[in-house]
């Protein structure tokens, strides 16, 4: 019998895993757990109005499907969460996936090789139990939406609210709180402010950078180019790429240009806010601290008389309303919690070969800790997507997925093809890498201020990536056997040797010729 893997959500990361399954291994006996009841994840849950990429779609989408009618250079929710659940059905992934089950928890047993999988019900409650030689964590990053520690927040009688949880709700006509003024935020307040008789307040903590619009709608002409000459579109997605690249050059590792671009960005908020709130609305920390936010007729929005932004913060909050450090009270029928995600716990109990918990794990190690990423010591054949330091601030997430993807086929073909039973990743060799990407963190932009890329916002740089894509991709582009301890099929342990590897190293030779420009960032 072969083996099973179980795949834990039917999000981005998910489904991109599943379909390279199949592509790449022709592989079948894999099933996707899905608490909810459509695919699509993070494109799922957020349905705010505005909602959309902030990176070109083109370089937003999987390098093994595009898709020549994308109507805009950064389309809206709609039309991705529509790419995504397209791609399920051109694959004949809703036959691996059970929808309205969520996994709960999941238990090495080291003499099966196996995970024992407790899956609930998410309408009954019910719980089950299955088993899987490899389980995959495809939660995503944004999984869980942070609330904010406003005392009295629960005691508000109004409509309460999660941007990433809308919901449909009359806001016509109402008078709004809008706590928070991140990337979400500054999407969806210029469409609800134009609503009648609707009275909007932003309230603001710190100012964050304000970059000019991208978004572009595609010609005709161009869309005929993108699907009758299919070089033209991949050379399109390269190009983002390339941009991508340069903004971490220019933006992200050197200072010098960093300073420019933030002159060039001061002047366009300064050009396009009112002039009541200069004096608040420019970032007093360095330009990529945090992530940037491209304007999308925010700024402009900020000149309406229907809206105000208060920079005063937040004492508490009331029955009615919201109360100010100065003791004001502002009353209010609805409050909008636009304030983010919660990055730095894992929210999926599983226990390894000693009974620790990643989270327990994530805990001794200061914070959210994987070998690339990807890989957890003590946690054999568990492979987590989109992990910590996976991310960037500026590149596409699904690239760095389709990377960490292309890595786990690698590791986990010999224990399909029965050559071995479990792989678990050194100790020693993550301590290493971590030592290695927490030095290179400490030097860079990302400690310069509070953002949810550290833990408690203060503490280690847990999501960022602290390098371009193409190094990501090295460090991904075969896995260093030596660094895993393997069970083999007749069970003896030890180190694993793939005479496979030999090849792809003449080959990442070649690949690398391409990216040698990158060597300074090793």
């Amino acid at each position: 019998m072969r083996p099973r893997v179980v795949i834990v959500g039917a999000g981005i990361g998910g489904l991109s895993f599943a379909i390279a399954l199949k592509r790449q291994l022709a592989f079948e006996n894999f099933t996707i757990f899905e608490k909810a009841n459509s695919v699509g994840g993070t494109w799922r849950e957020n349905v705010y109005p505005g909602c959309s990429s902030d990176v070109g779609i083109h370089f937003y989408s999987l390098s093994t499907e595009p898709k020549s009618d994308w109507t805009c250079t950064h389309p809206f929710q709609p039309e991705i969460q529509a790419y995504w659940e397209e791609l399920a059905h051109k694959h004949s992934l809703e036959k691996h996936i059970v929808f309205g089950h969520k996994v709960v928890k999941a238990v090495w047993d080291a003499g099966a090789h196996l995970y024992h999988i407790t899956v609930e019900d998410t309408r009954t409650g019910e719980q089950i139990t299955t088993t899987a030689e490899i389980l995959i964590s495809a939660l995503g990053i944004l999984e869980v939406p942070m609330y904010p520690d406003i005392p009295g927040l629960s005691d508000f009688r109004g409509t309460i609210f999660h941007s990433a949880r809308w919901i449909d709700t009359e806001l016509s006509g109402k008078r709004i709180a809008v706590i928070g003024n991140g990337a979400s935020a500054t999407q969806f307040l210029p469409i609800i402010s134009k609503l009648p008789d609707i009275q909007v307040t932003q309230f603001c903590r710190t100012a964050n950078w304000i970059l000019p619009p991208i978004r572009t709608q595609y010609s005709p002409w161009k869309k005929w180019a993108f699907k009758h000459m299919p070089l033209y579109m991949r050379v399109t997605r390269f190009v983002l790429y390339l941009k991508t690249e340069i903004n971490y050059f220019t933006i992200f590792s050197n200072s010098s240009t960093r300073g420019v671009m933030e002159r060039l960005f001061r002047n366009y908020i300064l050009q396009n806010a009112p002039a009541k709130y200069h004096r608040q609305i420019i970032p007093n920390f360095s330009l990529g601290c945090k992530r940037v936010i491209f304007d999308t007729d925010y700024l402009s929005t900020l000149h309406q008389d229907n809206v105000e932004v208060n920079w005063s913060g937040i004492a508490g909050m009331v029955e009615d309303g919201i109360v100010t450090p100065q003791g004001e009270k502002l009353s209010f029928d609805t409050v909008i919690l636009a304030t983010g995600y919660s990055a730095d716990r894992y929210p999926l109990i599983v226990q390894g070969t000693k009974g620790q918990t990643i989270q327990e794990y994530h805990e001794q190690k200061g914070g959210p800790t994987a070998y690339l990423g990807t890989s957890v010591p003590g946690f054999p054949n568990f492979y987590v997507i989109g992990g910590p330091n996976t991310s960037t601030g500026h590149t596409s997430v699904i690239f760095t997925e389709e990377v960490q993807i292309n890595y786990i086929l690698k590791l986990i073909r010999p224990i399909l093809e029965r050559r071995l039973l479990s792989i678990d990743v050194s100790t020693t060799a993550t301590d290493e890498y971590n030592s290695k990407i927490q030095a290179r963190l400490s030097a860079s932009v990302f400690v310069q201020c509070v953002s949810w890329y550290r833990v408690g916002g203060k503490g280690k740089v847990n999501s960022i990536f602290p390098g371009t894509a193409a190094l990501f991709w090295w460090w991904l582009r075969w896995p260093r056997w030596g660094h895993y301890n393997v069970v083999r099929s007749d069970g003896t342990e030890g180190k694993y040797n793939d005479s496979r590897g030999k090849l792809s190293i003449g080959l990442a030779i070649v690949g690398a010729a391409t990216v040698g420009w990158m060597y300074r960032f090793r």
